[in-house]
C-alpha cells in the first residue's frame, strides 16, 4: 500500500514538473515574440469576371473608351485684379492747357462731371480702409512709385514685389536683362492728385478691389546701357518733365494688404517714344587658321545707297 501510494506522488511529481516546465518556455517564447492578438474582419468574397465577355468584346470596349476633353484653365490670382477697371480718359493737352482759357476751362468742368463715381468708390474705400485720406494719398503714393523704381534699378526683386503688383511686376521687368539701368526723380512740377478712382469686385459680390488713378507731373531722369556699357536711351545728366498716369490698387477684403502700383495709363495723344540705338555685331572676314585679323587691314564696308524705283 505504501509503495502504490510513492508510486503515485512520484508520477504527479514528474508530470508537475513537465508542466511547468512547458508553461516556462510558453512564457519565455510569448516574451520574445510580439504578441498577436487574432481578429477576425470582413469576409470578402471572390468575384470572378462574367463568363459573357471574352477578351473581343473587352477590347472592343476599351477602343470605345471616351477620353474626357482636357481644358487648359488660366490661372486665378486672387491678391489682384487682372487689369484697369474703367481706366481714366486723360484729357487732351493736360499740363499745357492753363484753367484761364476757355479749354482749360471746358476740361475742368468735364473732370467735375466725372467725379461723381469716383466719390462713392472713394467712399467705399474709406469703410474698407479707415486710413485712407485723399489728400495724404497722393503723397504717400508718390513715395511708392519712387521705392519701386528704385527697387528695379537696383534688381531687388523681394523688394519690388511688395511695392507693384503681380500685374505690373512682369510689365516693369520685361527686356531689362543684361542692361544698366540709371534713374532718378529730381522734382514734382506740380503737387500729384489722385483724379478717378473705382472699387470694383472680382468673381464673387464683396470682394472689393480699390483702385485710385493719381495723375503725377515730375522731372526725371533716366539712361539705359546696354550689356556692352553702350548708351541705348535718354542721358543721365538731361532731366526731364514727365506726366503720368498711375494706377494704385489695393484688396480691400484682405486686413493685410497694401497700397501697390497696379499699372499706367498712356493716353492716345501723348508723344511716341524715341528710338532705341541697338549694337549690331557686323560680320567680318573669314579668316584661315594661319592669318590673323591685324595684318589683313580690313575695312568696314560702307552701307549701299539705297536706290529708289519711279
Amino acid at each position: 500500500m505504501a509503495t502504490s501510494i510513492c508510486r503515485t506522488l512520484l508520477l504527479s511529481h514528474r508530470v508537475s514538473s513537465r508542466a511547468s516546465k512547458r508553461t516556462a518556455a510558453l512564457l519565455e517564447a510569448q516574451r520574445a515574440a510580439p504578441l498577436v492578438v487574432p481578429i477576425r474582419t470582413k469576409k470578402r468574397y471572390f468575384m470572378p469576371p462574367a463568363a459573357s465577355k471574352t477578351t473581343e468584346k473587352q477590347e472592343q470596349a476599351a477602343r470605345t473608351f471616351v477620353v474626357r476633353q482636357e481644358y487648359m484653365e488660366r490661372q486665378i490670382n486672387i491678391s489682384c485684379t487682372a487689369g484697369i477697371f474703367d481706366p481714366y480718359v486723360p484729357p487732351e493737352g493736360d499740363a499745357r492747357l492753363s484753367t484761364l482759357s476757355r479749354e482749360g476751362l471746358k476740361q475742368r468742368t468735364e473732370q467735375l462731371k466725372q467725379t461723381a463715381a469716383s466719390q462713392l468708390a472713394i467712399r467705399k474705400i474709406k469703410e474698407h480702409d479707415p486710413e485712407f485720406v485723399t489728400k495724404d494719398f497722393a503723397a504717400r503714393a508718390q513715395e511708392i512709385f519712387i521705392e519701386a523704381h528704385a527697387a528695379l534699378t537696383q534688381f531687388n526683386k523681394d523688394r519690388l514685389h511688395s511695392l507693384v503688383t503681380e500685374r505690373c511686376y512682369p510689365e516693369m521687368v520685361r527686356g531689362n536683362r543684361y542692361k544698366t539701368l540709371r534713374w532718378g526723380f529730381l522734382e514734382s512740377v506740380e503737387p500729384p492728385r489722385i483724379v478717378h478712382a473705382r472699387c470694383p469686385d472680382m468673381v464673387s459680390k464683396g470682394n472689393l478691389y480699390g483702385q485710385v488713378t493719381l495723375r503725377m507731373h515730375s522731372r526725371q531722369t533716366l539712361a539705359i546701357y546696354d550689356r556692352f556699357g553702350r548708351l541705348m536711351l535718354g542721358h543721365e545728366e538731361e532731366p526731364r518733365d514727365v506726366l503720368e498716369y498711375l494706377v494704385f490698387e489695393r484688396h480691400l477684403v484682405n486686413p493685410y494688404g497694401c497700397w501697390r502700383l497696379h499699372g499706367k495709363i498712356v493716353p492716345a495723344w501723348a508723344p511716341p517714344k524715341d528710338p532705341i540705338v541697338k549694337t549690331v555685331m557686323i560680320p567680318g572676314p573669314n579668316l584661315k587658321p594661319e592669318e590673323e585679323f591685324e595684318d589683313l587691314n580690313y575695312e568696314v564696308p560702307k552701307p549701299k545707297p539705297v536706290q529708289w524705283h519711279k
